[in-house]
């Protein structure tokens, strides 16, 4: 008897082993069948190499590509932990660390070759500085994010505006003025402004503004003459409060602070990042709203939809969506915006994030990303390929050949 009772347990473990088979195999068929397939990644632990002379980085907001494919970024030097610096103490209370100035540039092997940046003669350098994009014509762009809902202090003035530099730091233009926004109808001033995107047919610079106003705003890149701008389904924008974000009431009519990104694509669509309310919503150059997507609409706090870059192909066929409170980077279809898939989890080993913030694409289709809060790095995914999509959370991307 408990002969027979082993043998047909194995029997009944050796069936469900099949049908779990079948099942996998049924649905990796399907996916293949569908042509569900999506870019793949691998962390590169090794990338970029490290800082010189003991410096280390703040809360890192910003990174973008230009055309040689260098890597830059931004973060804030008054944010590493007081122990992190003891070199700045006075007197000195070690010989390390310092915090590393706020604009470095990368090449593609993880050197650092340039850096600069911070108050200078003619322009207002921002009190919490917030996002980074290099434009076509190589000119970088920064915003500011300080004192934004008085989350900075209230004795410290508000970032409201923009500025553009060359890649040696040399200033050449400043759109708005600290502590003069008028609210979200402001033609002269923004409000926190989180991040730019430069138009290469049109020249006009268009800005994710932000974490005081609630609109995207657009201006020419050259003068900062004021173009035009909208707020949340292309409508006027105004400054209700309204109230905390609720996933189960109808989708607001306004955006919340902040509009994280405004993001432009080769097919002339506009894709602004909506944070709090957990979507990105699409327009055209003009304004005027197509459509929207929610990414895990059950994010509450700081929400799910932080920053977002496209696949390298020539259809810009996939979205990089990276998603800060649930620390992890989505991978979208562009045209339906339907999340395949996704990588990354807590933590502080390479492959994993806290407070995924920032992120951007180089010619190879290679993904960096930016940290904030305590995070504070910059990774690099390496793009190994196409492949069928199986999970939809993948996990940590540790290298296949370190795993061996």
């Amino acid at each position: 008897m408990k002969r027979s009772l082993l043998v047909g347990a194995a029997f009944l473990a050796v069936l469900m082993g099949l049908q779990i088979a079948s099942t996998l195999f049924k649905r990796k068929a399907a996916v293949e069948a569908a042509g569900m397939e999506a870019p793949v990644f691998e962390v590169d632990p090794m990338w970029p190499k490290p800082l010189p002379d003991h410096w280390i980085l703040g809360m890192t907001v910003g990174v973008s590509v230009d055309s040689q494919d260098h890597v830059w970024i931004i973060h804030r030097t008054n944010t590493p932990e007081r122990k992190e610096i003891l070199a700045t103490w006075t007197p000195p209370a070690g010989y390390c660390c310092l915090p590393a100035p706020p604009v470095l540039e990368f090449d593609q092997a993880g050197n650092l070759i340039g850096h600069w940046g911070g108050p200078g003669k003619g322009y207002d350098w921002p009190i919490s500085n917030h996002g980074i994009f290099v434009d076509y014509k190589g000119n970088v762009w920064i915003g500011g994010n300080g004192n934004a809902g008085e989350s900075m202090g209230a004795n410290l003035k508000h970032d409201d505006e923009v500025l553009k530099f060359t890649q040696d730091g040399k200033f050449l233009l400043q759109i708005g003025h600290p502590d003069q926004s008028k609210g979200s109808n402001d033609i002269e001033n923004l409000k926190g402004p989180a991040k730019m995107f430069v138009d290469p047919a049109t020249n006009e610079l268009y800005v994710g503004d932000g974490y005081g106003n609630k609109r995207v705003i657009v201006f020419d890149a050259d003068t900062g003459k004021y173009k035009r701008h909208w707020g949340a389904y292309g409508h006027k924008p105004d400054d209700v409060d309204p109230g905390n974000y609720d996933p189960d009431a109808p989708p607001d009519q306004q955006f919340r602070n902040p509009v994280h990104c405004a993001q432009l694509a080769s097919d002339g669509l506009l894709y602004v990042c909506d944070r709090s309310n957990d979507r990105i919503q699409v327009f055209k150059k003009d304004g005027t709203f197509v459509k929207e997507q929610f990414i895990a609409k059950k994010t509450r706090g700081d929400g799910s939809v932080w920053d977002i870059a496209f696949s390298k192909d020539p259809e810009q066929k996939y979205i990089y969506l990276a998603d800060g409170s649930n620390e992890e980077v989505h991978i979208l279809l562009r045209t339906t915006l339907q999340i395949l898939t996704g990588f990354g989890d807590g933590g502080r080993q390479p492959g994993q994030f806290y407070a995924v913030h920032s992120i951007a694409t180089d010619s190879k289709g290679n993904i960096y990303t930016a940290e904030t809060y305590r995070g504070q790095r910059v990774q690099k995914f390496v793009f190994k390929g196409m492949a069928p999509v199986m999970k939809e959370h993948q996990g940590v991307l540790w290298p296949t050949t370190l795993a061996k």
